[in-house]
């Protein structure tokens, strides 16, 4: 879509200083900008890329002078915080990618699934039985959504993405390009011969609103009940949450984590990539977890751990200190075996 220097000016209340009916089409870094994109120019250290810039808009500050001579096809757009400002165009750019509506085809709606208004199916979709799409909810191409799953209000479901049946999921969720939600969690037990039977897994899983799940993440229906992530939560790519867990409200989990069935995780905690928490334990409140750490107890409110096992963040700093210092401290010991043996040798002790 094109916009003009006077239309971008009224969306951000900023004043033309050039062409008012300039297009562009694009947003640009000044220093690789071409011509029909718009930069802005917020830090004083780029602004000779402005005198050589081959953007159609650029974004300053209201106080900005000029010292040298600007581009003749440029346009300037003076406004209050040129960061913001860019900021707000970015966010504009960023909805505008996602006001799809209709069902392309080819794509299967259910006859029995509600749409709400707005909402956008893309192509080579499958929306199963009893399916409820609400308001303004985007589908994008080659997405599966199961029997009686719920979308609320706004949520957006990218490509490539599988939702097994009964999911309920809130409003404004996102959900990321090749996530799984709610496959079968990992159940199985061992009969008479050693020989491992399926548990049927018949629960489901919630995501409340405001969630965000990313690429190929995968979160495991409950065996009985739910599998919940609750209000804000996000999620990274490549994350594992397992059978029956509960996620709290306003976490962010970081890449490659692990989070084994049944585990409680309270709210507004921070889980470093790698990080593998065992099942069945209790994650407090406002815990913080370092990178590629090993959980297998249950951590109170406002913890700090790290390391496999993981023990207090204080504590684990103090030791790898010792710890790097080890080939230093086994050739003293060693030096020192040499020295008691050599007194002994003399008589000069027992």
């Amino acid at each position: 879509m094109q916009f003009t220097a006077a239309q971008i000016a009224e969306l951000l209340q900023g004043e033309v200083d050039g062409d008012p009916q300039v297009l562009v089409n694009d947003l640009a870094k000044i220093e690789e900008a071409r011509s029909g994109t718009l930069t802005f120019l917020a830090n004083t250290r780029y602004t000779e890329f402005l005198y050589t810039t081959k953007a159609t808009i650029a974004i300053v500050g209201r106080e900005f002078q000029a010292t040298k001579v600007l581009p003749k096809s440029l346009t300037l757009i003076r406004v209050a915080d040129p960061r913001m400002a860019f900021t707000q165009l970015l966010e504009r750019n960023y909805q505008l990618q996602y006001e799809k509506k209709g069902i392309e085809q080819p794509s299967y709606v259910s006859p029995t699934a509600k749409l709400g208004k707005g909402v956008y199916i893309g192509a080579f979709c499958y929306i199963s039985d009893g399916v409820v799409l609400e308001d303004g909810v985007k589908v994008f191409p080659n997405s599966f959504i199961g029997e009686r799953t719920q979308v609320g209000k706004g949520s957006r479901i990218h490509a490539g993405v599988k939702i097994y049946h009964q999911t309920m999921i809130g409003e404004r969720c996102v959900i990321h390009s090749g996530a799984v939600i709610g496959a079968d969690g990992f159940g199985f037990v061992p009969n008479t011969e050693g020989i491992y039977e399926k548990m049927p897994q018949v629960g489901n899983v919630i995501l409340e609103s405001d969630v965000e799940i990313g690429a190929n993440t995968t979160v495991d229906r409950a065996t009985i009940g739910h599998t919940i992530i609750r209000q804000g939560t996000k999620l990274d790519n490549l994350i594992q949450i397992g059978h029956n867990a509960e996620i709290g409200r306003h976490n962010v989990i970081v890449s490659q984590t692990g989070i084994a069935g049944s585990t409680k995780v309270g709210d507004h905690n921070q889980i470093g990539g790698q990080v593998g928490i065992a099942g069945h334990l209790t994650i407090g409140n406002k815990v913080r977890i370092a990178a590629q750490s090993g959980i297998g107890s249950h951590l109170p409110d406002d913890s700090m751990v790290q390391g496999s096992p993981a023990f207090p963040k204080g504590l684990y700093d103090r030791s790898y200190v010792v710890f790097r210092k080890l080939p230093e401290l086994k050739q003293r010991i060693e030096a020192l075996e040499r020295e008691l043996a050599a007194l002994k040798a003399r008589g000069t002790i027992e």
